[in-house]
This record gives structure tokens, C-alpha cells and sequence, in this order.
């Protein structure tokens, strides 16, 4: 067994994950493992697994509805997913992602909205922007809720940001982006995922930051790495390939070939077979036979 493989089941067989337990990872310098998760089977398997953290991403909104960005997703429909990681979530840390619109408005917004997921089953609640949405994490962390910022390439700004672009590619850029992090820490959030930088930049904020650090393409400086469970299973239908995606199966084809023979197999009246069906008894078997010999007269009213 390999140091990598005893530290993920010594975690899998841990207690439940708190703020307090990813604060203790990063006091270790120990690498917190985090995936997206949508669904109670995945939420399951990656908890088996021993990950730490779950995102129930509005990136659902491609990965699952098959949207073209992450802008159309609701509250409704995030909480279904949220609700279903929840209960598959056994150990895992669960965040919640806000979407488009969900916090934006106000703060009334953003506690009522952010308050449905944690009712929903999840443990903190994430959402994107700096020093314009400090006020947002300030009034959800006084309602007691646990807050992850999101900074560098937000895909609900995407407009603003010109596309899918890294961010933090100068210093005075990188210099935003920390005043932009500074912000969510001083509002009260225990955490920021840094999305799109390069290591040198991600690197440079975190060393002036007390709060955990985590990142999605954003170098191996940070406190744990985050991925989107599609990209590294390849089951993503889409023409998005970031640079920092890597593979881990190809269940496109597992899943598309399974299907490919089901239906070569219906087609051909292989399926279902004998030991698919349900038993019944040989003499009710017969009068069913001799039944339908019989002329069929259909019961009138």
C-alpha cells in the first residue's frame, strides 16, 4: 500500500468533516481532496473514496443540464442536487454553490438563499466576487453560516472577464485578486477556491493569507485542489477542455458502448432472456395458454 493509499483510508474511516478539520489539514501542510458532486451515487463513491470535499457546483449547469455556461442554473434546481450529495455525503465536507443572481441583489437574498442549502444537508455555502460581495459573506456569516469565496476566473462573470481567461497573469493583477481575497477574509470566510491562476500567483496570495486556500488550475502552492468529477471520470459532454483537466477513466465510452449493446441485444431478441424473467406456475402458465387459443370478447360496460 502506497503512503498515498494509507492516508485516504485513514481519512475515509474518520469522522465526519468539519471547518475545523480542513483548518487542521492545511496546519499540516496535508492536501485536502475536492470534487464536484451532483448526485447521490457520485456523492457516494467519493466519500467511500475518503475526499474531503464536495461541491454541488453550478457547474451542474453544464455538466448535468447540459447548458452552455453556468448563468441559467436556479435555486430550485440547485437545491435537488444538494439535497441528493447531501445524503450520499456520509464524511464529506458539503458546500453549496450560490448561483447567478441567488446573492447578488442583497443581503436578504443571500442569507435566505444560502440558509436553503445548509437546510438542504450542506455544511458552507460558496460564492463568487471580492471586495463587492464582502458585505454578502459578512451578513451570511453573522447568520452563522459557513462562507468559501471564489476568486480569479468566476465563471458567473464571465462577461465581464471576456471568456474562460486566466486571471492573475501580472503582478498588478495578481495585486486584485489578493485585495479581492484580503476582503472575503476579513468579512469572515474560511476558505476561498482560486480558479484559473498561475502557481506563482496563486502562490504569492496564499502566503498572505491566513485562511485556507484552495485551487482549480491554479498550481500545487495551495491548500487542497478541486476538480469537476465529469472532467476526470470523461463523462463531460461539451466542447470546454481546460488545461488543468486530467483524466482519470473514460466512462464516455463505458457508458456509450453499454448502451450500444443493450440495443444490439434488443434488437436482436437476445434480451431479455430466460433467466431475465419472473417464474410463474406451470399450471397457471397452462390456462393462460389455453385462454389465449380462445376468442377474446372485450367486457363492455
Amino acid at each position: 500500500m502506497t503512503a498515498t493509499t494509507a492516508n485516504c483510508s485513514t481519512r475515509s474511516a474518520t469522522k465526519k468533516v468539519t471547518v475545523n478539520t480542513l483548518a487542521a489539514l492545511k496546519a499540516r501542510d496535508e492536501k485536502a481532496v475536492f470534487v464536484t458532486a451532483y448526485d447521490y451515487p457520485t456523492a457516494t463513491f467519493a466519500d467511500r473514496a475518503g475526499v474531503d470535499l464536495l461541491l454541488v457546483g453550478d457547474s451542474a449547469a453544464m455538466t448535468v443540464l447540459g447548458h452552455a455556461n453556468t448563468l441559467s442554473i436556479t435555486m430550485t434546481e440547485m437545491l435537488v442536487f444538494a439535497r441528493a450529495v447531501a445524503r450520499g455525503a456520509q464524511r464529506a465536507f458539503v458546500v453549496g454553490d450560490l448561483p447567478f443572481l441567488s446573492y447578488q441583489v442583497n443581503n436578504d437574498d443571500a442569507v435566505r438563499n444560502a440558509g436553503a442549502f445548509i437546510a438542504a444537508g450542506c455544511d458552507a455555502v460558496k460564492l463568487e466576487g471580492g471586495v463587492r460581495v464582502a458585505d454578502r459573506v459578512r451578513a451570511i456569516t453573522d447568520a452563522g453560516i459557513a462562507v468559501m469565496g471564489h476568486l480569479g476566473l468566476t465563471p458567473q462573470s464571465i462577461g465581464q472577464q471576456g471568456g474562460y481567461r486566466v486571471q492573475g497573469k501580472t503582478l498588478a493583477a495578481t495585486q486584485r485578486v489578493l485585495d479581492d481575497a484580503l476582503a472575503l477574509q476579513d468579512a469572515g470566510a474560511f476558505a476561498i477556491l482560486f480558479e484559473a491562476l498561475p502557481p506563482e500567483s496563486a502562490a504569492y496570495i496564499r502566503e498572505r493569507l491566513d485562511i485556507i486556500c484552495y485551487g482549480i488550475g491554479a498550481g500545487p502552492h495551495l491548500d487542497g485542489q478541486l476538480v469537476i468529477s465529469h472532467d476526470i471520470l470523461g463523462n463531460f459532454v461539451g466542447d470546454i477542455a481546460p488545461k488543468f483537466v486530467s483524466r482519470y477513466a473514460n466512462l464516455d465510452q463505458v457508458v456509450e458502448d453499454a448502451f450500444r449493446r443493450y440495443a444490439t441485444d434488443v434488437r436482436a431478441q437476445r434480451f431479455p432472456a430466460p433467466n431475465h424473467w419472473y417464474s410463474i406456475d406451470a399450471s397457471e402458465a397452462a390456462a393462460l395458454t389455453q385462454l389465449s387459443r380462445e376468442p377474446f370478447a372485450r367486457k363492455t360496460a
